[in-house]
């Protein structure tokens, strides 16, 4: 059944909280999601997938609702988030810059982006007034009027650390100057961004990073939509990649360099990635010429349209805590 003939306008948001260790904490915070204390469901509101990482001590919850409802649905689990992530304890080979690190919107069906940014800019503010202490960065389209994207904004802010970091001096866009239980938290809008992680079969981190240079779009031969960081993980290392969906233009892709996009349309508007199995090959090649293999590639959560399909399922079934239940359940 089509989102389009129940009038669905869905919205995800890709909540990425700095806790994985304790998973009756990362759990709860994907519980706040889709009810509240008294346990009464919010009505049209799922969690598909729950992402977490040990070594990086940092979870992936997928939150999906129709555009109206999400902002409330994503302020409860963040409100739930900060009451149990103390980023003074906090350890974790993975960059943050907050308790609740990330909170971008994205849209799915029948919305915009400049909807998504709207409701981004709404949580910001609620929770700012909910909670005090906690600070916000605007990304993407929620950054009125530059719109930067998420890696200039934390480029210009700097990763948060609690050890040298000058909290005094950072300047939110919401809320006051960031405390070190809370950090700083990233909300913001664009087309879908999925999360793509390619493990190398070595420890040398310095390859990793030279591979992680070689296929971000800003780099010559770049892989168009893709930015790319290396770490440390499980004993070996890991290029993580962030794939933007990125608007179509009178330019094609680069397919003569062995890369496969695929295309889809929101509203009208056209958005292209790069395909995992192509980025995955194109790691592995530049591996190659290292003599190294890989170990194995991860996708974070789903395509934009697996997203829009599992939610449209999980709202018209009313199956709120549809990680728990999504094998075996119509994939």
């Amino acid at each position: 059944m089509s989102s389009t003939r129940v009038g669905l306008r869905l919205a995800a948001c890709l909540l990425n909280i700095s806790k994985a260790r304790k998973k009756d904490v990362v759990e709860s915070i994907a519980r706040a999601a889709v009810a509240d204390d008294n346990g009464q469901s919010r009505a049209q509101t799922t969690v598909l997938n729950i992402f977490s990482d040990y070594d990086y001590n940092r979870s992936v919850i997928t939150i999906s609702a129709p555009i109206d409802g999400l902002g409330s649905s994503v302020t409860a689990a963040c409100i739930k988030a900060f009451s149990l992530i103390d980023m003074e304890t906090h350890d974790g080979v993975h960059p943050c810059l907050g308790a609740v690190d990330l909170v971008p919107i994205y849209p799915l069906c029948g919305v915009s982006v400049s909807e998504c940014a709207r409701v981004a800019r709404g949580i910001s503010q609620d929770l700012a007034a909910l909670v005090p202490g906690c600070s916000f960065f605007l990304f993407g389209k929620a950054d009125e009027p530059e719109e930067r994207g998420l890696a200039q904004k934390r480029k210009d802010l700097g990763w948060f650390r609690k050890d040298t970091v000058d909290v005094e001096a950072i300047r939110p866009d919401v809320g006051g100057g960031p405390s070190r239980r809370y950090g700083l938290t990233g909300i913001g809008a664009s087309p879908y961004v999925m999360n793509c992680n390619c493990t190398l079969d070595t420890q040398d981190l310095s390859v990793a990073k030279e591979i992680a240079s070689a296929i971000r779009a800003t780099s010559k031969g770049g892989i168009p939509g893709v930015q790319a960081m290396a770490f440390p993980h499980n004993g070996k290392v890991e290029v993580a990649c962030n794939v933007e969906s990125i608007e179509d233009t009178e330019v094609a892709p680069p397919i003569d360099e062995g890369l496969e996009f695929f295309s889809y349309k929101i509203l009208g508007q056209s958005y292209s990635y790069a395909l995992p199995r192509s980025i995955e090959s194109r790691i592995q090649m530049l591996a190659a010429r290292h003599g190294l293999a890989t170990a194995g590639t991860a996708l974070i959560g789903f395509t934009p349209l697996e997203c829009k399909r599992l939610a449209e399922y999980a709202i018209l079934h009313n199956i709120g805590e549809f990680w728990k239940h999504r094998k075996g359940v119509f994939m």
